[in-house]
């Protein structure tokens, strides 16, 4: 087993909900925790990739920076769906529809505007000329163009920094499926150059009616919580030497306290579900491997000291195994020493929690990530000075 220990945060997919894997890595920085694997995928990935190339000397803060960036560019746009009279209430008396939950309001306001510092609608005035399938609609096989992401990000992203010998502030693995295949697509900044087009793939959500991209000729890539929301396995695929500390972010929770009351609360209980940490298999397997690798050194060892036999043929023999148990030793050694989850609360279930991006609901997500990461770091803190 490996002496080194890594420490590594998991960010899974959510939309807005990524302010919260926001507010937990600051709080992470805040406690002096150094990350060696950042891991992510959708908005996870553009969140891992963020901090792993940041500009800045304080990575949190440019990450932080970007979060309310983004929330920014609501205001205007909500200002405006508020006198937007469809939606006002065709019963007389009665409070208009979008001032019955900022979070719904939010929610149209991006579906309809979208938000430019993110993306775009398709059916913007500005893409006519631009556009060749613009007036035949059933053609289409997205709404919206997330491209503007890419400008956003220039700011906070030093792109030769994602690189094999880019010294990011952490190694970054973020993933993506393959369109046409279905089969994962696993981006790692020690085995390849991370570019925009990395960070598109990522957050490609057909769901959210994002277009697909094409990485290279013939690959085209969807977000990769399709297959999965929570890249703990490929993290350990990537280092299966060194142990690890994972630090685990939930933005859908796996346990409720009570069943849903409605259909809108099924169908948002039915999300979470789809969405929430299933990497339970892994963690049990890698430990039962490390438990096995265990077994096998103790074997080893013994069989080490008995063997004496001056026959060649036995020898060689001995040396394969030797060889062999090397091999897998230093391959795939690693121990999980624990993994602490961060779940995001929901005490107001919203379908569209996860296209909020007002101010006032990043703001409270970052807060709250940063409190309960907190929490459970002070929590282990304390439990290893018991010991």
């Amino acid at each position: 087993m490996s002496d080194a220990i890594e420490n590594v945060l998991i960010l899974q997919g959510g939309g807005s909900l990524g302010a919260f894997g926001c507010g937990v890595y600051k709080a992470l920085v805040n406690n002096n925790i150094k990350l060696d694997i950042l891991s992510g995928t959708s908005i996870g990935g553009l969140n891992a990739t963020v901090i792993a190339g940041s500009k800045e000397d304080r990575p949190e803060k440019s990450l932080e920076n970007f979060w309310m960036e983004i929330a920014d560019t609501n205001n205007g746009n909500i200002n405006t769906y508020l006198n937007f009279p469809f939606f006002e209430s065709p019963f007389p008396g009665q409070i208009p529809f979008p001032l019955a939950s900022e979070s719904t309001l939010s929610f149209y306001s991006s579906a309809i505007y979208g938000n430019r510092k993110i993306f775009l609608p398709r059916w913007g005035p500005e893409n006519i000329f631009k556009d060749p399938q613009y007036f035949t609609p059933s053609k289409w096989t997205y709404l919206y163009d997330h491209s503007p992401l890419v400008k956003t990000l220039e700011k906070y992203i030093d792109y030769s920094k994602l690189q094999p010998n880019g010294k990011p502030n952490a190694r970054l693995i973020i993933t993506a499926v393959n369109v046409m295949t279905a089969e994962p697509l696993i981006f790692d900044s020690a085995k390849q150059q991370i570019t925009p087009k990395h960070i598109l793939a990522t957050t490609a959500y057909p769901t959210y009616f994002f277009q697909w991209v094409e990485l290279e000729k013939g690959l085209f890539a969807w977000d990769g919580s399709l297959l999965s929301n929570t890249p703990l396995r490929e993290v350990i695929d990537a280092s299966p030497a060194k142990d690890k500390r994972i630090f685990l972010v939930e933005n859908y929770p796996k346990n409720i306290e009570k069943l849903p009351s409605n259909l809108q609360e099924v169908k948002h209980r039915a999300r979470d579900i789809m969405f929430s940490d299933k990497t339970v298999h892994s963690i049990h397997m890698s430990k039962a491997i490390t438990l096995q690798l265990k077994l096998i050194d103790d074997l080893y060892k013994m069989l080490e000291y008995y063997f004496n036999s001056e026959k060649i043929e036995e020898k060689e023999k001995f040396e394969k195994i030797r060889a062999r148990y090397k091999k897998v030793s230093e391959e795939h050694g690693a121990e999980i020493k624990g993994v602490y989850y961060i779940t995001r609360d929901e005490p107001s279930p919203s379908l569209y929690e996860n296209a909020d991006f007002s101010k006032n609901a990043i703001k409270a997500s970052i807060n709250d990530g940063e409190q309960k990461a907190d929490r459970i770091i002070k929590e282990i803190q304390t439990k290893g000075k018991r010991k």
